[in-house]
């Protein structure tokens, strides 16, 4: 007699109380998994009638000698969790699985039966046919390590983030050089039906989209290259207070205008560092036509460069002096001396002895007064006469120049004095 809570194939007489199959046709006709294979058929029964699985939970998929002994029912939690959760995630599989399982043993489980096990082999070919081949340059592509590889995010507070919209982590702006670029490629879809032309159209709009991500890319390179950010916050005048700088020479601005055309090729620090080497070189080469000079003058030594500064130095100051106690002389002398800064200028011949005064003492030569005088007395006729004049006198005149010429054209009756 058959024990009770223990079921038997009916062809072999088998216990198959962990797994059997029933016949969905006949009755009480339950077979073991080695006669259903088989196609074994008994009484009413035909091998291909319907079926039922019936598994009571202690069912073991890889047999007795398994590690851990998982049960079928635990085999199908576990692939449920897998398809549910991810390869990874272990923990929440575990979970799913039931408390009697560690997420540990979890993994070890599946990692050798379903992967390096038997199945896995079988299922997973070492050369998998038809793979995606990545035919993207290097540089420059879509998917080129210059696009995909992450920059060092930016070194500014939570605060300043917020301000600029700048997320660290992705290193990416919430509003980036045109936000609608993606629209492009969003609703495109490749169908097998498409004809040429829709390709190519589709073609074209991916390449599109893969310039506006190159274009946006090149303008964040340009804010970290020359520093745009730090401007932005008013970083770089904190920075540039705290470090004193050389100063400037007008010569090296001009040179920095001429430049400019070519900012665009050298990163901030570049362009920097380039016209600090231009420094050094101009400095380098003051230094060497100097020792040049010494050499010229049979100095050998550092030593002896000291004296013959001193020397050079006193010599210009007689010179200087000679030339201010020259200058006294000729003042002493008349108004021949009184003159000779402008007797030698053009013009000189046309001023009267009251004009020469005035240009001497203004330090103005003839013929800038002369053009000053013609320029006030036209303006002043076209006065008298009604005709509206705008007087356009040069760019060296300055107020006080201008007041005293036109005060010495009223007193000396050229203009009235209303019109000065």
């Amino acid at each position: 007699m058959a024990e009770l809570g223990k079921k038997y194939c009916v062809y072999c007489l088998a216990e198959v109380s962990p797994l059997r199959f029933r016949c969905t046709e006949c009755a009480d006709i339950e077979l073991c998994p080695e006669c259903f294979s088989a196609g074994a058929e008994i009484g009413p029964h035909r091998r291909w009638h319907g079926y039922q699985l019936v598994d009571g939970g202690r069912f073991t998929l890889w047999g007795a000698e398994a590690e851990g002994g998982w049960s079928s029912r635990e085999e199908q939690l576990l692939l449920d969790a897998i398809e549910q959760f991810g390869f990874g995630n272990w923990e929440d599989m575990a979970a799913h699985v039931g408390a009697s399982r560690s997420p540990q043993e979890v993994m070890e489980h599946y990692v050798s039966m379903y992967i390096h096990g038997n199945l896995g082999k079988a299922c997973i070919p070492d050369a998998i046919p038809n793979r995606v081949t990545d035919h993207t340059c290097p540089g420059g592509g879509p998917l080129s390590p210059s696009l995909t590889t992450p920059l060092p995010p930016l070194d500014i507070s939570v605060a300043e983030q917020q301000q600029l919209g700048y997320m660290p982590l992705r290193d990416d702006y919430e509003i980036e050089y045109d936000q609608d670029a993606e629209t492009l490629i969003s609703g495109l879809s490749v169908n097998y039906d498409d004809e040429d032309v829709e390709i190519e159209l589709k073609r074209a709009h991916v390449d599109m989209y893969v310039r506006k991500l190159k274009e946006r890319q090149r303008r964040k390179n340009i804010a970290r290259d020359y520093n745009l950010v730090p401007a932005f916050l008013g970083k770089d005048k904190k920075e540039k207070e705290k470090a004193p700088k050389r100063k400037i020479t007008k010569e090296e601005k001009e040179l920095r205008l001429k430049l400019r055309p070519l900012y665009q090729f050298m990163s901030c620090k570049e362009f920097e560092d380039f016209f600090e080497n231009m420094h050094k070189e101009r400095v380098l080469r003051a230094k060497i036509r100097e020792l040049q000079r010494y050499r010229r003058n049979g100095i050998t030594k550092m030593e002896e460069s000291a004296e013959y500064e001193a020397a050079r130095h006193k010599r210009e100051k007689r010179k200087e002096n000679k030339n201010i106690a020259s200058a006294k002389r000729g003042k002493e002398d008349g108004k021949e001396g009184e003159f000779a800064a402008i007797e030698n200028l053009p013009g000189f011949e046309l001023l009267s002895d009251r004009e020469k005064v005035l240009c001497s003492s203004l330090n103005l030569s003839p013929a800038r007064y002369v053009t000053v005088k013609t320029i006030i007395i036209k303006d002043h006729l076209q006065k008298r006469q009604g005709i509206p004049s705008k007087s356009r006198l040069p760019s060296y005149l300055d107020k006080v120049l201008k007041k005293r010429i036109l005060n010495f054209l009223t007193e000396s009756g050229w203009i009235s004095r209303d019109a000065s």
